[in-house]
């Protein structure tokens, strides 16, 4: 790929990202993650509370990058047939059915948002990663392409009931979990409350201009990116590293305060999870203008492409996001960078 298309295609992502952080303010980290997964091609978890802008931040990088945009809330009574297609009584007193979430929009499909999923049964879970990991679906005796679909799921983090846990093995398939919580800023936080501009969704959306990417060349400008960020010898050795330790925090010296550190640990990184730590690095690297992935490309993914892959003992599931964010940081503090 030449230099050209590298600095054309970084100075179009940095413009869905400034216009995005006109949308939902105060989320430029998140919004950095999110705009990282796209050019990755990697799907997401959302971690956050209700009413922080979730939705909107979809709707928003959906519009700037075109194709379709589908949701679904995830309910008890949820089944996998609610996702591919509905059924109703038509006017004329007959059954009819029509195209669900997932088919609505075709191969155009951009961005699908599920929203709850962990309220909903694990036979829809199950439908919706063999979406995610094969990109197809057949129904009504065709079989349905998505070529170009990425997968935003979010889970009710403060209520019990009714939920059921995605599992480990589930949670792997998504590249991110990214954290959106409400801006510690008095200035931002006044503005969210009393701006008006931000209580009308649909014009706030509207003001993000349309298409300033290709939904339908991110694929392989994605993959030719892949091949134009190199990695050193060096910085493998570190990853691997990094892997390893993610395995046995112990042989490098990493403590927890509170935790038996020979209990916490189950299961680390996945070799795919360490495949999608370097492939959002490299998108990292291009979007800070490098042409090889360095140290602090992996720092800044590190936490995102990781802490919701680990396995812990379920003594410790319960403070899982603030073991895993501590142990996480003293991997980094115990490896010496390259």
């Amino acid at each position: 790929m030449s230099d050209t298309q590298l600095t054309d295609w970084r100075k179009h992502a940095l413009t869905l990202e400034s216009e995005v952080n006109k949308v939902v303010v105060g989320q430029q980290s998140p919004i950095r993650l999110i705009t990282t997964s796209i050019f990755a091609r990697g799907h997401v978890l959302l971690e956050g509370d209700v009413g922080v802008g979730k939705t909107t931040l979809l709707r928003a990088f959906t519009r700037g990058i075109g194709g379709g945009y589908q949701r679904i809330e995830g309910t008890i009574d949820l089944m996998p047939n609610d996702l591919v297609y509905h059924t109703y009584l038509g006017e004329d007193g007959k059954p009819h059915v029509s195209a669900g979430p997932l088919l609505q929009s075709g191969e155009n499909l951009s961005i699908f948002f599920f929203n709850e999923i962990n309220r909903a049964r694990p036979q829809v879970h199950s439908l919706l990663l063999r979406v995610m990991a094969e990109r197809t679906l057949t129904a009504f005796n065709k079989e349905h392409h998505f070529p170009h679909m990425l997968v935003f799921a979010d889970r009710n983090q403060v209520e019990k009931e009714e939920t059921f846990d995605i599992p480990s093995a589930a949670r792997d398939r998504f590249m991110m979990e990214i954290p959106i919580v409400v801006p510690n800023d008095d200035h931002i936080m006044e503005e969210l409350v009393f701006n008006t501009r931000f209580h009308d969704v649909d014009t706030l959306v509207g003001n993000v201009p349309e298409n300033i990417l290709q939904f339908d060349q991110l694929n392989a400008f994605g993959a030719m990116l892949q091949n134009s960020i190199s990695a050193s010898p060096a910085l493998r050795s570190y990853v691997l590293k990094l892997w390893r330790a993610t395995k046995n925090p112990t042989d490098y010296g990493v403590k927890v305060s509170g935790v038996d550190m020979k209990r916490l640990v189950l299961s680390g990184a996945s070799p795919r999870g360490m495949g999608m730590v370097l492939r959002a690095a490299r998108v990292n690297a291009w979007l800070n203008e490098r042409t090889a992935v360095l140290p602090e490309d992996i720092h800044d993914v590190f936490h995102s492409t990781v802490a919701h892959r680990l396995v812990f003992s379920p003594v410790y599931e319960m403070r899982r996001t603030e073991i895993a964010r501590e142990m996480l940081s003293g991997i980094v503090n115990s490896i010496a960078a390259p």
